[in-house]
């Protein structure tokens, strides 16, 4: 691996081990500061809303800044307004205003959205294409570790130490992660296009304006113009319909109606689908050589395995064997996501796909809040087992549109300006 992954997996490590400290960290304090779930349930609220904003606008910042550059200044800012938020809940001052508290958050989710698009463009551009699986397999293998870690180690931290040391350490860690991220190279180089002021040739020569307009539309434009892309965002779609299922509301209902156990096996199944991921990106990375030439057997398999197993999630009531289930469906998760994601970095040129990436994300964060809200009509209309059944029936149908589009996974991807891969 290049010198500049291995500082782009060090940094984003860390801000992602600072992430879910911080969210901890500031739902602990809402709910000291307000004794209230509404004000608690706003924070994520806010914060996919924020991020859902800020990628849709990223295409703007992408043609502006170099993507080290758009990484430096997000970390960068983040430390600067969780120093803030730290000062102002300190004990010195004891602020509680929640506008203030709220505000600050939501600034900090929008220069956060920037983050993954950047990320995920850069791996391609530092290894070599022959280890751009295995880069993927080790950036989610990572992510998985930190959140089953994170998630289990958080409370704690947050319980013994209190929200304001915590907010400081997360403070201190985006400010180490982006003196690593000013350590990466992007071979690619160059300035960066301007969005207003680009010049583009026509064909008699003469030079044309880029509008934001057209800047916001190019990432968009391509996800439906390119086959590959197009399949590919087609079976995300329909898999994501489907994806809260797993969010710790539906979780909580499922164990206390179908299993008829409390909520400390809630937890229980929560840290077995993140054990299952854990497992299962350390087996891709151990596997990588062989994955390599069979891609899209991996792809299809794991979309399929991810289907039974909702499936068979749904239609259990044995709690032993419903964590079972859970541990299973991480690995073919985790195949499903690095597969799709290294497929995706291969069917864009470079200056395309972090464009690409955005629009992608900006579509995940929107695809997710409908899924929110029509499994809760579904759950309440006609019962949580058949909130399961229809997320198992969605990816069913991702994976008969995959099988549908096959041909597209087994030749080299060309964009509109004839670039293959």
């Amino acid at each position: 691996m290049k010198r500049s992954f291995l500082w782009l997996w060090s940094s984003q490590t860390l801000s992602n081990m600072a992430d879910v400290l911080y969210i901890v960290a500031f739902i602990t304090l809402v709910l000291d500061q307000t004794g209230s779930i509404i004000f608690a349930t706003l924070v994520p609220f806010i914060r996919v809303s924020s991020q859902l904003i800020s990628s849709l606008l990223a295409p703007l910042v992408i043609a502006r800044f170099r993507l080290t550059t758009i990484l430096s200044i997000s970390q960068g800012g983040q430390f600067l307004l969780f120093s803030l938020l730290a000062l102002y809940v300190s004990p010195w001052v004891g602020g509680t205003a929640p506008g203030i508290l709220y505000g600050i958050i939501l600034v900090i989710s929008f220069l956060d959205g920037w983050t993954t698009p950047a990320r995920n463009a850069l791996i391609p551009r530092l290894v070599q294409d022959d280890t751009l699986l295995k880069a993927n397999s080790m950036i989610a293998a990572t992510d998985q570790i930190i959140q089953f870690a994170g998630w289990a180690l958080s409370g704690v931290v947050v319980a013994k130490f209190g929200s304001f040391p915590v907010l400081v350490a997360v403070a201190g860690a985006y400010g180490i992660a982006m003196l690593a991220t000013t350590r990466i190279v992007d071979p690619i180089g160059g300035e960066p296009r301007n969005a207003t002021s680009m010049a583009a040739y026509g064909d008699r020569g003469s030079k044309r304006v880029i509008s934001h307009w057209e800047t916001l539309k190019e990432g968009w434009i391509t996800l439906l113009r390119l086959p590959r892309l197009r399949a590919l965002t087609c079976m995300e779609m329909t898999e994501l319909l489907g994806s809260s299922v797993w969010s710790g509301a539906f979780l909580l209902v499922f164990v206390r109606d179908i299993l008829h156990r409390d909520e400390s096996w809630w937890g229980y199944i929560n840290a077995g689908y993140f054990a299952g991921a854990v497992l299962g990106g350390i087996l891709i990375v151990a596997l990588v050589n062989k994955l390599e030439y069979r891609l899209y057997p991996a792809l299809w398999i794991g979309m399929l395995g991810y289907a039974v197993l909702t499936f068979a999630f749904a239609l259990n009531t044995s709690a032993v064997l419903t964590l079972g289930i859970v541990l299973l469906i991480g690995p073919f998760a985790e195949l499903v996501g690095v597969a799709r994601q290294t497929y995706t970095q291969r069917s864009a040129d470079p200056d395309q796909l972090p464009k690409v990436l955005s629009a992608q994300a900006a579509l995940q964060n929107f695809l997710f809040g409908i899924s929110l809200l029509l499994m809760s009509f579904v759950a309440e209309g006609v019962g949580i087992v058949y909130v399961y059944l229809l997320a198992g029936g969605w990816s069913l149908l991702s994976v008969f549109i995959g099988v549908r589009h096959r041909q597209l996974f087994h030749q080299p991807a060309q964009n509109e300006s004839g670039w293959y891969n």
